[in-house]
């Protein structure tokens, strides 16, 4: 059993690093406050957003070509890979870099081996670990993952609809968490470019747009629409992934102060049987002595 002053030493340093964890699950549970209203009230504005431009453009006798809405054999590949720039979260950023690396290897191998797969990554970790996997990486935002702003996730969006447009790639497929509940994040892939225009399966709703006299014209509308809403949700996964961050690291920190206070518990325990069989030594030893003299 160790001596007083080792478990002594050990219970402070516990206490301490308890300290530190409360601490971080404070700020974390002030942070998603705020992370989780915004998604909250985003998430049906992107949603409706989406809604209306895939009615308009399902309306439309013959749908117009669009250049965000252009298939291509996807031989060219940029994935944006969504982490946190500070650890202490949980599987948050492991389950993210995880999905990243199986597409890496099994569903884009092809793409790897012929230098056509590439990685932007948002968020300082995913970077550091796909750089020790010699994975290429095309760009790295730490600023956006801390902060998100609309402004800077709009110049983000416009850089990756450029991309495309140029034909730089032929699809760029998003991996996320989406935040669900401070205990709960659902790892996401979504493509982001081509857009899916996808149909609205209520005949109610589709004759209602038929009905209606568009000004511009409907073509006009789509055309516009569609690079505002890739920028909302661009925004909205960007907002999504901050806010499943803050409940992933809350839920950490709080596991890890209450795995703290039952070690903090343990110690104390072990500290007073080991003073107990010290003082019982002691006791001993003196009565020991008495009886030698006598």
């Amino acid at each position: 059993m160790a001596n007083l002053k080792e478990i002594r030493t050990r219970i402070k340093s516990v206490a301490s690093t308890q300290q530190i964890t409360s601490a971080m699950k404070m700020v974390a549970a002030a942070k998603l406050r705020k992370a989780q209203d915004a998604i909250l009230r985003f998430r049906p504005y992107a949603q409706r957003m989406q809604e209306i431009l895939s009615m308009i453009a399902e309306s439309m006798d013959s749908q117009s070509e669009n250049v965000y809405t252009e298939l291509r054999e996807p031989d060219k590949i940029l994935v944006l890979l969504f982490t946190s720039n500070r650890g202490l979260c949980g599987a948050f950023n492991a389950n993210a870099i995880r999905k990243a690396l199986s597409m890496a290897w099994g569903k884009f191998g092809r793409q790897l081996e012929a230098g056509n797969l590439h990685f932007m990554c948002i968020g300082k970790k995913g970077s550091d670990f796909l750089r020790s996997y010699k994975l290429p990486i095309y760009a790295t935002h730490t600023g956006i993952a801390e902060k998100p702003r609309y402004d800077d996730t709009g110049s983000l969006a416009d850089e990756l609809m450029e991309k495309f447009r140029k034909k730089e790639f032929d699809r760029i497929i998003l991996i996320y968490n989406q935040f669900k509940n401070a205990a709960v994040q659902v790892l996401t892939e979504e493509t982001f470019l081509p857009v899916e225009v996808k149909k609205e399966e209520n005949p109610f709703m589709l004759k209602k747009f038929h009905d209606f006299i568009f000004e511009p014209s409907r073509e006009e509308i789509v055309q516009t629409l569609m690079p505002t809403s890739l920028r909302l949700q661009l925004f909205k996964v960007i907002t999504d992934a901050y806010a499943a961050e803050q409940g992933a690291r809350m839920t950490a920190m709080h596991q890890a102060t209450d795995n703290a206070t039952e070690l903090i518990r343990e110690l104390r325990l072990n500290y007073n049987k080991a003073r107990q069989a010290a003082i019982t030594k002691e006791i001993l030893e003196i009565v020991g002595g008495a009886n030698a003299m006598e």
